[in-house]
């Protein structure tokens, strides 16, 4: 860094321009500046004053005897051990540096020391997580990815895998995927203007390109889902249509099973290698195509205002508990979408989200929404939706039951970009006879209704700026 101003100086450019160029640069594009000062420096600033900010961290422990031994022969004082770096990976982002500990030390004793070295070499955030034991990566973060975000071009669909789709960034500068095969249900919560819709519109980019059968449920009139029509299997955009499409649903799951049965066979008739539980266990000949079904306001079809709405709302809970306790190995999986999800919707609420493993949570308005979606994986991940900024629309709290969890933001994708993707990929809509007749009709361009234009707002989200 040192040599590269003093060049420039040489050249003639004047110490103040190149300073202002660098705020200025930090400030708007800090992609940019990350690139060209922000890893030079932090790199060398690392090399330069590892040992001292591992000793000032508590990062050391004591020489082991034979070390101490050999400094005791040459009369110099012994060193304390500190964690080695074995390898410094850059990226667009950040840094990763791989570390291997010392004897005694741990990784929480990296994880307890990630603020303190945020300092020390002055970054914007420091993350630790384990790669094997003894073994530790040091994710390193340049600037806040959270504020203008993009998607890594690395991070498409065709990459990812069959149900496994990038949707969003994570604080840490990596990719957040959602992975239905290994999370087969998942529960997205958040206030009104939260980011809950841009959500799921990454997650129906990504999944319209795969080879799939997407199942929406809309209860507000269609107006989020029916843009994604020409790539749906099914839509309901009420409540009545909701459970007669989850009752054609469990039939579905129930001609699976048969099928699973039927291809397992009398014990030494099926190759052992053959034998299976699920549909992933089928020929590639015979196996079903998977089926996700996105619920976008869970609420609305808990709702009962009479005995009629009543005796509905108890067939479509029961309905959503079947699918949510058996569907997996039948390749049926949910994605549920709300502002609260708690016991005062009623009987079931609380069992049916008991099976929604995935959880992200987007800006809430109280604590206990807050708690319903995270309460029982981290009361940190539970604080950090509390204080997600309402000029932050996109960012979310995700994890899962096992107590995993990180900060994400979603890319802006417009609604017609999306709606283009199914349009493009609705020869990928698969033939499910039992779901037929839900599939949404498309309308051509000439038969669209004219309506009057009306006032434009502005966006909730804002693209990034191209040159970022």
């Amino acid at each position: 860094m040192d040599a590269l101003t003093t060049a420039l100086i040489e050249l003639g450019v004047p110490a103040a321009a190149l300073g202002s160029g660098a705020l200025y640069a930090r400030a708007k594009l800090p992609r940019t500046y990350w690139a060209t000062v922000g890893l030079p420096l932090t790199v060398h600033r690392i090399r330069r004053d590892y040992e001292n900010v591992m000793e000032a961290c508590g990062l050391t422990v004591e020489p082991s005897f034979w070390r101490a031994m050999a400094s005791s022969a040459t009369n110099r004082p012994a060193r304390p051990a500190m964690p080695k770096i074995r390898s410094i990976t850059a990226s667009s982002t950040g840094l990763r540096i791989r570390l291997r500990l010392a004897r005694g030390q741990e990784t929480a004793d990296m994880l307890n020391a990630t603020e303190r070295l945020r300092h020390a070499w002055g970054v914007h955030a420091v993350y630790a997580s384990e790669v094997k034991p003894g073994v530790v990566d040091l994710r390193v973060v340049g600037f806040d990815v959270l504020r203008n975000v993009r998607m890594p071009r690395r991070a498409t669909a065709k990459s990812a895998g069959l149900l496994r789709v990038p949707v969003a960034v994570r604080a840490d500068g990596t990719v957040h995927y959602r992975d239905f095969r290994q999370v087969p249900n998942g529960l997205n919560l958040g206030a009104n203007q939260s980011g809950k819709s841009m959500y799921t519109r990454n997650l129906v980019h990504g999944l319209a390109a795969q080879p799939v059968a997407l199942v929406g449920i809309d209860c507000k009139r269609g107006v989020e889902q029916r843009p994604f029509a020409p790539r749906l299997s099914a839509l309901a955009t009420d409540p009545g249509e909701a459970l007669g499409l989850l009752l054609a649903l469990l039939v579905e799951m129930d001609d699976r099973y048969d099928l699973i049965r039927a291809h397992q066979g009398v014990p030494g008739s099926v190759a052992a290698e053959d034998v299976t539980a699920d549909i992933w266990g089928l020929p590639a000949k015979v196996r079903p195509v998977p089926i996700v079904v996105l619920v976008d306001e869970i609420a609305e079809l808990f709702l009962a205002a009479g005995k009629a709405d009543e005796e509905r709302r108890n067939q479509i809970v029961i309905a959503l508990i079947r699918l949510a306790q058996l569907a997996r190995a039948a390749g049926i999986f949910l994605d549920i979408s709300g502002q609260r999800f708690g016991s005062e919707l009623g009987k079931g609420a609380t069992l049916l989200r008991s099976q929604l493993t995935g959880r992200t949570v987007h800006r809430v308005n109280d604590l206990e929404t807050a708690r319903m979606g995270l309460g029982d994986i981290s009361e940190t991940a539970m604080l950090a939706a509390t204080r997600i900024s309402p000029d932050m629309p996109g960012v979310a709290v995700a994890g899962d039951t096992s107590g995993r969890w990180s900060e994400i933001r979603t890319p802006y994708r417009s609604l017609s970009e999306v709606a283009d993707r199914c349009a493009n990929f609705r020869h990928l809509v698969p033939t499910l006879p039992r779901l037929a007749a839900f599939r949404p009709q498309v309308a051509s361009a000439a038969a669209a209704v004219s309506v009057p234009p009306m006032p434009s707002a502005p966006p909730i989200f804002a693209p990034v700026p191209a040159s970022e």
